[in-house]
């Protein structure tokens, strides 16, 4: 089979996600499972563990406490509900909450029309994958039968280039580069140039994940996003911030970083097959109230999903 022309159905997609939310699931089941049991109907002792179980599942505080009024909300409304229906009210009251918190839930990695080049702005520390998702994000755009060009303006970190070079080599992507230590900037506007002249579909450029201080963060994101503009009138398209899952509520922190330097527009999490704190995927789309449109569920290329929240959560509940 054609590596570029590989089509995963639903069944496998579904089937990988429940694979990469394993060690989640597991935990926070376990968790609201020994919440409730032994109890017959779900009272205010019974939402305090369940409390417990969310904030402990790295669901984070404020997101917990909006979840339990809900769930207190429904009790009220309801007068009895047993545990046995417990699962199915709390999966409902997430997908509203995400629902409500600007989520993605695109189809697939197509890109909107009318815009070519479509630039997408890669933002994120260092260690999170942030190179490793931008080469699969790479390789899905490919599958959609559309060309895209690696912009290598991380130029600080040791090979940083190096590794977006194999990427575009792998995928069968342009490439643009001026090696290590220079501008990162310069880079970010001649790569969508670059995307212009050879009518390229897509532009995702990588930056830097690692600068000495905040305020050097917010000077270098805001320097490269207006050569950007500059470039292009209405690029970025997309500001993608990559979080790791597996860091927990450090991935909060994070998004508070980069929401602060630069306009973010999207999130990416990854390593979410590693790790059972799968549950800050709810904080963070509840608390920062960007569009979570990228999963990564797995190592291999093809893991890189589209968040769907009724999937997620569907996955997220089933034992």
């Amino acid at each position: 089979m054609n590596f570029f022309k590989k089509i995963f159905s639903k069944e496998e997609k579904k089937k990988d996600l429940n694979q990469g939310l394993e060690k989640t699931k597991s935990s926070f089941l376990g968790k609201i499972s020994r919440a409730i049991a032994g109890k017959s109907k779900v009272d205010h002792d019974t939402l305090d563990e369940i409390e417990e179980a969310l904030i402990t599942s790295d669901v984070g505080l404020e997101t917990t406490v909006k979840i339990i009024e809900r769930l207190e909300a429904r009790v009220a409304k309801d007068k009895y509900i047993n545990t046995e229906e417990l699962n199915r009210i709390m999966k409902e009251e997430i997908i509203e909450l995400l629902a409500e918190n600007n989520t993605a839930d695109l189809k697939d990695f197509s890109i909107p029309p009318g815009k070519k080049p479509y630039v997408i702005m890669v933002v994120g520390v260092n260690g999170v994958g942030k190179t490793t998702t931008i080469g699969k994000l790479a390789w899905q755009f490919k599958n959609q039968g559309l060309s895209v060009v690696l912009g290598a303006a991380d130029t600080f970190r040791a090979a940083a280039v190096d590794q977006l070079k194999i990427w575009s080599e792998r995928n069968g992507c342009h490439f643009y580069s001026k090696g290590m230590h220079t501008d990162p900037a310069a880079v970010a506007y001649e790569t969508v140039k670059y995307a212009v002249e050879h009518s390229v579909d897509v532009a995702i450029i990588d930056t830097a994940g690692r600068l000495h201080t905040k305020i050097n963060l917010m000077r270098e994101l805001s320097k490269i996003k207006r050569s950007i503009e500059k470039s292009l009138v209405g690029a970025p398209h997309d500001v993608l911030l990559v979080l790791d899952a597996s860091t927990g509520q450090n991935a909060i922190e994070q998004a508070k970083h980069f929401t602060d330097a630069t306009e973010v527009s999207s999130i990416a999490m990854t390593k979410l097959d590693g790790t059972a704190k799968g549950g800050v995927v709810l904080g963070v789309s509840d608390q920062f109230k960007i569009p979570i449109k990228y999963i990564g569920v797995g190592e291999s290329i093809e893991k890189l999903q589209v968040f769907n929240t009724a999937d997620f959560v569907d996955s997220l509940f089933n034992e």
